[in-house]
């Protein structure tokens, strides 16, 4: 057959199935170019999931009369100007849309109204565009000073078979809400309302501080109200990049990777640098089907980052995606050390939702065994007359040392008082009692705290274990014979090319011919290696994520195995002495609010919490 050359309407359609995929691609087209207009309030209306209507409405700057005709063009564009050769440079981008296909795409496959004022001019006018036929411009009023409204009705209409594709107008409709909220996100300068079928779904208004208290207001109203008082500050620079932004704390997760948003130069993108970045921070702070929420913004010159690589604009190229990797994860990591035993209010939220009558798991303690130092286990019954607290000095003073305890002495006081002189000015405060042998009840200075005694020294075990891990190195064994494991060439260079890193993990490689490797030798701990298996897991690891995470995490969940085991059981009874030694470490160690399996180790409960609990408040 001869070589044709397509109709414009055709090739119109053609580029509509690749930007707007689906109302919510049409959304996100038309709220960037209000945004690039300068727009400080934006309005979007949605009728049937989008499918029926879509309308914008900003304050920007409008559009002139004489260019509406020219906006509704194939690639034209205000935004990228060229040079006198005639050369664009792409790679110098600083606006949200630049190519100039978003408005003839979606007049090319719905029926399309722009009405728009220009700042400074007196009328308004208006330019139709219907299944890719464009309707002369006419005068028509306009209630703003200036601004734009983009109006799409019937979406895909002209191409009756997308309609086939479409979702249910809930899911359409969600998928539109999620896209503004990213927006939002992005922009806390500007204030959005989304409205479906005539009710008010979203309303933010525009935060006069965009800055870090601003931005966290407009994402605690995004996120959610628990994000705010449980997320970690961020800022920092490598380089020419800077990272400011939020991370939640570990006992603030999900189960999908939904609440991880990052924004490059103000563009809300999914990349797969932060799902590696992010996995890598949290990598052994919560279970591995739980997932943090983090909002991360990265700034950087336009020059250094490529966001013409995808037609939605979805995904970006890093020039350096090592040094923003690098960049991810020492601010997350900085930055959740910081937080030292810290946990989120949520943990404490939880539990104090469990006491409130009418509760589903609620029970009347009306049995049960309290212990409190040197107080035998007594029945617990409605008229149970309290007894004093007292210390068990007849317990052995140190006697966790072989337990990984340290400085038990020195840290509940001294002579043969003890920890009755213990103060509850500690973050953690004094230890008061042992509930169950498997809960440690202390008191603060404005509360108490309930502290899983297992999980609590596990992670402490954990974090010496890791600590020596890194100061001394991963201890090899050699092997008599290697291993050789025939891999796809690809995925060879892959491995090869990271042959340094793998091995201060203790996995020596070399080539061994075409098509297969030669493992020479493996990390001590982790014993008999399926070699096959691992160097497979690696290799899917540094095509995905660009990091070998496999063996690191095989290492770590040795490491939290093996302090699973060696720490104080659920069970065991504790001094006085034990309790408030371990209330000190786990102040002093970081990461000490959750265990090796991401749950808290410990609940903080306010005294104006319970008082409430008694109708006191």
């Amino acid at each position: 057959m001869p070589i044709r050359r397509l109709p414009p309407e055709a090739v119109n359609r053609i580029a509509a199935g690749e930007v707007v995929e689906r109302p919510a691609a049409a959304v996100k087209e038309l709220v960037e170019n209000a945004l690039d207009a300068g727009a400080t309030r934006v309005r979007i209306a949605i009728e049937r999931g989008g499918l029926s209507a879509i309308v914008i409405e900003d304050d920007g700057s409008g559009i002139p009369a004489d260019e509406l005709p020219v906006a509704v063009e194939r690639h034209a564009t205000s935004k990228l100007v060229a040079e006198d050769d005639g050369a664009v440079d792409l790679l110098n981008i600083s606006t949200m849309g630049f190519r100039g296909e978003a408005l003839p795409s979606i007049g090319a496959v719905a029926r399309l109204t722009i009405t728009s004022r220009a700042k400074g001019a007196r009328d308004a006018f208006e330019i139709a565009v219907e299944g890719g036929a464009m309707a002369p411009l006419k005068p028509a009023s306009f209630a703003h000073p200036h601004g734009a409204r983009v109006e799409v009705r019937d979406l895909f209409y002209a191409t009756p078979a997308r309609l086939k594709f479409m979702k249910s107008e809930r899911a359409e409709m969600m998928a539109i809400a999620d896209v503004v909220k990213r927006l939002a996100m992005a922009r806390a300068d500007v204030g959005f309302t989304l409205e479906h079928d005539g009710r008010v779904s979203l309303r933010l208004q525009q935060e006069e501080d965009a800055t870090f208290e601003g931005r966290r207001r407009r994402l605690a109203a995004i996120l959610g109200s628990d994000f705010a008082p449980n997320s970690l500050e961020l800022d920092q620079l490598r380089g020419n990049a800077r990272l400011t932004g939020f991370a939640g704390l570990p006992t603030l997760h999900r189960g999908t990777r939904e609440h991880q948003h990052l924004f490059v130069n103000g563009r809300p993108v999914k990349d797969k640098l932060i799902i590696g970045a992010v996995r890598a921070a949290y990598q052994d702070l919560l279970a591995r089907d739980r997932h943090p929420v983090v909002a991360l913004f990265i700034d950087l010159p336009p020059e250094e980052v490529d966001v013409n690589v995808h037609p939605a604009k979805t995904e970006v190229r890093f020039r350096d995606a090592g040094q923003m990797r690098g960049l991810i994860i020492g601010a997350l990591t900085h930055a959740l050390a910081g937080a030292g035993h810290r946990a989120s209010t949520t943990v404490a939220g939880a539990a104090l939702g469990s006491f409130r009558p009418g509760y589903g798991g609620y029970a009347p303690p009306n049995q049960g065994t309290l212990r409190a130092w040197g107080v035998a286990e007594q029945s617990v019954a409605p008229d149970f007359d309290w007894p004093s607290a007292r210390v068990d000095n007849g317990g052995t003073a140190g006697a966790l040392a072989g337990n990984g305890f340290a400085g038990v002495d020195s840290i509940a006081g001294e002579g043969a008082g003890g920890p009755q002189h213990v103060q509850p000015d500690f973050p953690l405060g004094a230890a008061r009692a042992q509930v169950h042998e498997t809960y440690i009840v202390a008191q603060t200075a404005d509360g108490l705290v309930i502290v899983d005694q297992h999980a609590a020294h596990e992670r402490l075990v954990y974090e010496r274990m890791k600590s020596a891990l890194s100061n001394g190195g991963v201890k090899r064994q050699a092997l008599l014979i290697p291993d050789i494991v025939d891999l796809d060439p690809a995925e060879i260079e892959l491995l090869l090319a990271r042959a340094d890193e793998l091995a201060e993990l203790g996995l020596v490689i070399e080539p061994f011919g075409v098509g297969a490797l030669a493992v020479r030798e493996t990390p001590a701990l982790l014993g008999q290696v399926d070699a096959k298996g691992l160097l497979r897991d690696l290799a899917d690891d540094i095509a995905e994520l660009g990091a070998a995470h496999a063996l690191k995490e095989r290492l770590e969940e040795v490491c939290s195995s093996m302090a699973c085991r060696g720490s104080v059981r659920a069970g065991r009874r504790l001094t006085g002495e034990e309790m408030n030694a371990l209330l000190r470490q786990m102040e002093a160690t970081p990461h000490s609010g959750q265990c090796n399996h991401g749950r808290p180790t410990y609940v903080e409960l306010k005294l104006a919490d319970i008082e409430k609990l008694f109708g006191r408040r």
